[in-house]
């Protein structure tokens, strides 16, 4: 699956051409798989049942689920980012396109639908029609797998600007810089993310410290701490450039690694 992904975002695959996007990208896409087989990890160790059907549904979930951003052949977007709003459709659209070319189980497809449901940031998982604890597992896994990827990244502040470009040339969110995409993603942290991750998610997120406790002899949840240290910086970052849109660039100045 890793080479797959990996020829979906080159273009190589027949399903998609190459990606153009800097954030979302397929360094993010990977960090988010790498995540959701850690917390699975954790999960297992701390004696949560996690059979190999469940597995598979959260990592192909985790696989696909910003693929809607990518382009096909004879579309007339002139980037993904044009489909960044509603995108997780167009990504379970893509899955079951790959899921004829592997001749995958129909059951397999529709039980991923709706674990990617759970990175929309703008659905309550609660709302939706009722499903099998296997499902709900594997959406508070790859939801939280998605969130903490992205915040824990040491290029996450970096990569802020780089989303405010695409989220602009998506049409979506009403920001009118860098700078105010930043002091959002505060607002963002505690007031959307926190709950989500904590109460939505069943603070499935606790899952990190046992991971790194059984696999490396950390006893430490090292996304959480990097989302904390991420944050602290960025308010040192909103308190000193205030509205200044320039002055970001005097705190960022490490380059994220293409994607």
């Amino acid at each position: 699956m890793d080479r797959d992904l990996s020829s979906f975002f080159s273009g190589t695959h027949p399903l998609f051409k190459k990606n153009t996007l800097k954030y979302h990208d397929l360094r993010h896409s990977k960090m988010v798989v790498l995540a959701t087989i850690r917390l699975f990890h954790g999960l297992h160790c701390n004696n949560i049942p996690v059979n190999n059907d469940t597995l598979t549904k959260g990592l192909l979930s985790a696989y696909f689920h910003d693929t809607g951003m990518l382009l096909q052949e004879g579309e007339k977007a002139k980037s993904g980012a044009e489909y960044m709003a509603n995108h997780e459709r167009r990504s379970v659209y893509f899955l079951e396109q790959y899921s004829i070319l592997k001749n995958l189980d129909r059951k397999i497809v529709k039980d991923c639908a709706a674990i990617i449901q759970y990175t929309d940031l703008s659905v309550d998982p609660g709302a939706f029609s009722h499903h099998s604890e296997e499902v709900n597992l594997a959406g508070r896994v790859v939801g939280t797998a998605d969130i903490l990827a992205q915040m824990a990244d040491r290029y996450y502040l970096e990569a802020l600007p780089i989303l405010y470009r695409e989220i602009k040339k998506g049409g979506t969110g009403n920001f009118v810089s860098a700078l105010d995409l930043m002091q959002h993603t505060m607002n963002f942290y505690h007031n959307i993310a926190l709950k989500r991750l904590q109460i939505t998610f069943a603070d499935t997120s606790r899952s990190m410290q046992v991971h790194f406790r059984e696999r490396y002899s950390i006893d430490r949840n090292l996304y959480t701490e990097y989302v904390n240290k991420n944050m602290q910086y960025l308010n040192k970052i909103l308190q000193y450039c205030q509205a200044d849109t320039g002055c970001i660039e005097q705190y960022l100045r490490r380059k994220p690694p293409a994607g």
